[in-house]
């Protein structure tokens, strides 16, 4: 391996994502901006099989991780929605997005494309109607829980929506996401041009062995559903089967061990492991399923890659458009996780009226509304700000630190108290 051949091989790979990507993050951020949350939350209120259904059909196109869902699921769980709802949305949300969907299909063809999206929804719509069979349902007894906070909304008007749609595409997304998905660009670079070939073949030829060594390495790792899709096809190409690559995108995003930390605390024991084994069933079953119906990688040939990304020095130039978007997305990239970066060193001082708190659990931009929407609604609060990368929450106001800590932990986040 020489440095010239991991750059050539790196290149390919963004340069065959990079388009997807960018149209991938558009669509969200209009679905972000122009689809309230009330809108989702009408339609998982009423404990039925109708409302799994819904949460995981609405939960599919939509671009949350594994951490994000979290506080998403817990607020839809506060403001009415059933425990089979919420779990149809756990599971479902964080296995796939529009953008992952897109991108799948750059890499790894239309039959990867079609069976991801399609696996997450029946897995979620099973992992729902199992919880509503088997859970109780708890009344919710917290009204204010239900309040929809106004202001959250009030700033969408017609004069701010093209700039939240290209703001949240293109920064706060990539904020998110960005760093796992270089992380996983840099390894499948990596694994292309370091891992023999049929490396997977010399340690594991049953393909349901890859796929419990697949789920071994997956589920307590913390990887976004864009971020896993290089790795899987690198590693598809050094002998992984197709069913234990379907295994890790559906497996990996879905769950890590923070997420399960959290549901358990948020949910309960029995939910949550009702939560975890509808992952790793199932994602093994449509792992068995798509190496029976012999679905494989589009341009998939022993010892070449997808759509040449595997195999640059034998694939035709990119194009000029590959080029500019693949240019545009790491530009995006580094502008975003260098903003982020520089917030964990932004000087948070308490003054007057002002108290900074610590708060563990928030990842991205997904946790950080959660926990501002749910500290909002605090009495004696007049505005707070919560810096992920940071952990600390600033809160002003004459809010008590007590009320301030439940609504903390209703989100889904853990309270460590006054920053000291």
């Amino acid at each position: 391996m020489t440095i010239g051949e991991f750059f050539n091989a790196l290149l390919a790979v963004i340069n065959a994502m990079s388009p997807y990507l960018l149209l991938g993050f558009l669509i969200a951020g209009v679905l972000h901006v122009f689809v309230p949350k009330r809108f989702y939350t009408r339609y998982l209120s009423r404990n039925n099989k109708l409302s799994v259904v819904w949460a995981a059909l609405l939960g599919v196109p939509l671009p949350l991780c594994s951490c994000g869902v979290i506080p998403t699921a817990v607020g839809l769980k506060n403001e009415g929605a059933s425990k089979g709802a919420v779990a149809s949305f756990l599971i479902a949300t964080p296995q796939t997005g529009i953008d992952s969907i897109l991108a799948t299909f750059s890499l790894m063809g239309l039959g990867f494309a079609i069976t991801r999206p399609v696996a997450a929804l029946v897995t979620g719509i099973c992992g729902g109607l199992l919880v509503n069979r088997l859970v109780k349902e708890e009344v919710n007894t917290d009204n204010s829980a239900c309040a929809v906070n106004n202001s959250q909304f009030s700033i969408f008007n017609s004069q701010f929506k093209l700039w939240r749609v290209f703001k949240y595409a293109y920064f706060e997304m990539i904020q998110d996401i960005g760093l796992r998905l270089a992380i996983g660009l840099l390894v499948a670079a990596l694994i292309n041009v370091a891992v023999p070939d049929e490396f997977f073949l010399s340690f594991g030829k049953q393909p349901l062995i890859q796929m419990l060594v697949i789920l071994v390495v997956a589920v307590p790792m913390y990887i976004c559903s864009t971020g896993s899709i290089p790795v899987a096809a690198a590693l598809m190409m050094k002998g992984l089967s197709p069913g234990a690559a379907l295994v890790m995108l559906m497996a990996g995003p879905a769950v890590n061990i923070a997420s399960i930390l959290v549901v358990r605390k948020s949910m309960g024991r029995r939910f949550t492991w009702i939560y975890l084994l509808t992952i790793v069933g199932f994602s093994i079953l449509f792992g068995l399923l798509i190496n029976a119906f012999g679905i494989q990688a589009v341009g998939m040939t022993e010892g070449c890659g997808m759509h040449g990304a595997c195999c640059p020095s034998e694939s035709a130039s990119p194009s000029v458009f590959q080029i500019i978007c693949s240019s545009l997305l790491v530009l995006f990239i580094i502008i975003a996780l260098t903003m982020k970066f520089l917030s964990k060193f932004k000087k948070q001082e308490s003054v007057a009226g002002t108290v900074v708190y610590t708060v563990e659990g928030m990842h991205c931009n997904h946790c950080k509304a959660a926990c501002e929407q749910s500290v909002g609604k605090v009495k004696g609060v007049a505005s707070c700000e919560a810096t992920p990368a940071a952990n600390t929450l600033v809160v002003s106001g004459t809010a008590a630190s007590d009320d301030v800590r439940k609504a903390v932990e209703q989100a889904g986040f853990e309270f460590k108290g006054v920053k000291e």
